[in-house]
C-alpha cells in the first residue's frame, strides 16, 4: 500500500524547497536565542528543521547568512560585508564602512536598522545577537586584518560610530544629519573610524 493510497505522509527529512528554507529560518530563531551565536551549531539547526545540514549553506550560504536572516533579518549577508570591506584598500577602509552600511539601510529607508534597535529595546536576547552581529560577524573580522592592537577596543569604537550613526539617522532623526547625503557624512565621520582601525587611540 503506497503513501498515496493510505493518506499518510512519510515521516523523515523535508525536500529541499520552500519550506525548508521557511523551517531553518524558524529552528535558526531558536537555537541563536537559547544558545548564542558562538554555540550555535549549522548540525543543531539543521536537526532542529529536520533537514541535511548542506541545506544551511544552500539556502543561506553560512552561518553568518542564516544569523542574518534568520534573527537580524537583515536584507544583507553580514559575509558580504566583511569581503567588502578586507578588500578595499587600508587607507579607505573608514570610507569604505560608512558607505557600505549607509547605502544598505538607506535602501530600505533605515526600517531594518529601525526594527533591530526596537527589538533591542524590548528583547534582551535581540540585544546579545545584535552585538554579536556588529561585534563578532563584522568589526571584529575587519579588526583582526587591518589592526596593530587594542582589538576588542577598537571593534566596540566603531561601534560607537557606526550603530550612533543609525540611530541619529534612521531612529531619532536627528536633523540635518537624517537627511544629509552619503557623501557628506562619510567625508564627516569617516576620518574617526579610520583613526579607530589603524591609528593612535590610546
Amino acid at each position: 500500500m503506497t503513501e498515496k493510497t493510505t493518506g499518510v505522509r512519510r515521516r523523515g527529512r523535508r525536500p529541499g524547497g520552500a519550506d525548508t528554507r521557511e523551517a531553518l529560518i524558524n529552528a535558526a530563531r531558536e537555537v541563536f536565542i537559547e544558545q548564542g551565536y558562538d554555540g550555535a551549531t549549522v548540525r543543531a539547526i539543521a536537526g532542529r528543521a529536520g533537514v541535511d545540514a548542506a541545506m544551511v549553506n544552500h539556502w543561506f550560504g553560512s552561518k553568518e547568512g542564516l544569523f542574518g536572516e534568520a534573527v537580524l533579518k537583515l536584507p544583507f549577508n553580514p559575509q558580504d560585508i566583511v569581503e567588502i570591506l578586507v578588500a578595499s584598500p587600508v587607507d579607505q577602509i573608514g570610507d569604505t564602512m560608512v558607505r557600505t552600511f549607509l547605502s544598505r539601510w538607506d535602501a530600505s529607508g533605515g526600517g531594518v536598522f529601525t526594527a533591530l534597535i526596537r527589538s533591542v529595546a524590548s528583547h534582551d536576547e535581540a540585544a546579545v545577537m545584535l552585538r554579536d552581529f556588529f561585534l563578532k560577524l563584522v568589526f571584529k573580522q575587519v579588526i583582526s586584518r587591518f589592526s596593530p592592537d587594542h582589538q576588542e577596543l577598537r571593534a566596540t569604537l566603531i561601534a560607537t560610530q557606526v550603530v550612533g550613526l543609525g540611530m541619529v539617522r534612521y531612529v531619532a532623526q536627528f536633523e540635518p544629519l537624517a537627511s544629509a547625503d552619503i557623501d557628506t557624512l562619510a567625508a564627516a565621520i569617516a576620518p574617526t573610524i579610520q583613526r579607530y582601525i589603524t591609528g593612535p587611540i590610546t
